[in-house]
């Protein structure tokens, strides 16, 4: 009989362990894709909750989510544009912090373009230089600040590419249609090892710090897996995950 007693306890328990669980649906910066997908896999294994993120620029999802986008959660590539969704009453009071600092960098797929200090941007040794929006995108505005500091903005804009997203502008870079641009260190790098390509990793002198911060939206406010990934994010599990991106915390 014990068998049976024990089918008929899991049928029971399992659909209250069902129904503790939930959905939440997230806005992710697109300099966050990888770094997101994995913690995405570590949050349902330990919580049985379901993610679903969507990813873009910053200053894209501010704009979906000011028009009513069904998102629960936002992961921005910055502080500012949370901060101003909470002055709009859109956010949950209390929950706006930072999950991540993040790091750029000058990337080219091909080996040995990019030196250890950027002295390629001085050269005619490209034609095409890939960028962020910097209007949309906290990296792209990351960028135009080194180019500007490095007294290169106005030499360099002929031969900028611009994406939408950071997202965007890897691909033109690992495409080849760009021979280099501006990415997140998040993108080329894992556990410190360049993936592939010549890169220099841009100083944090050189550009305004990108502190990257996560808010509770008010839709939501009643959600229990929402909230548990919130929580998650300052576990130690996802805390390891990203700091293997590059990222500080």
């Amino acid at each position: 009989m014990r068998p049976l007693f024990t089918a008929l306890l899991l049928c029971l328990l399992l659909p209250a362990t069902s129904a503790q669980a939930g959905k939440v649906t997230v806005a992710v910066a697109a300099n966050f894709t990888a770094p997101m997908q994995a913690i995405a896999d570590a949050f349902t294994e330990d919580t049985g909750h379901q993610l679903t993120p969507a990813f873009g620029s910053t200053g894209q999802l501010y704009a979906q989510i000011s028009h009513g986008a069904p998102f629960d959660v936002f992961l921005a590539a910055d502080a500012s544009t949370p901060a101003k969704l909470e002055a709009e009453g859109r956010t949950v009071t209390g929950s706006r912090f930072t999950y991540a600092t993040g790091a750029l960098a000058l990337w080219s797929a091909q080996t040995g373009l990019v030196d250890a200090k950027g002295a390629v941007l001085h050269s005619d040794r490209f034609q095409h230089l890939a960028i962020a929006n910097p209007k949309t995108a906290p990296y792209g505005l990351a960028a135009l600040q080194v180019m500007q500091g490095m007294q290169l903005a106005d030499s360099l804009a002929p031969r900028l590419v611009e994406g939408q997203s950071i997202g965007q502008t890897y691909q033109f870079v690992a495409s080849g249609n760009a021979e280099l641009g501006f990415v997140a260190l998040s993108q080329i790098y894992r556990n410190g090892e360049l993936s592939s390509g010549s890169a220099w990793q841009i100083p944090t002198a050189l550009h305004d710090p990108i502190r990257q911060d996560a808010v509770l939206l008010q839709r939501g406010a009643n959600n229990q897996a929402a909230r548990a990934l919130l929580a998650y994010l300052q576990g130690e599990r996802a805390k390891t995950i990203i700091r293997t991106f590059g990222y500080q915390l």
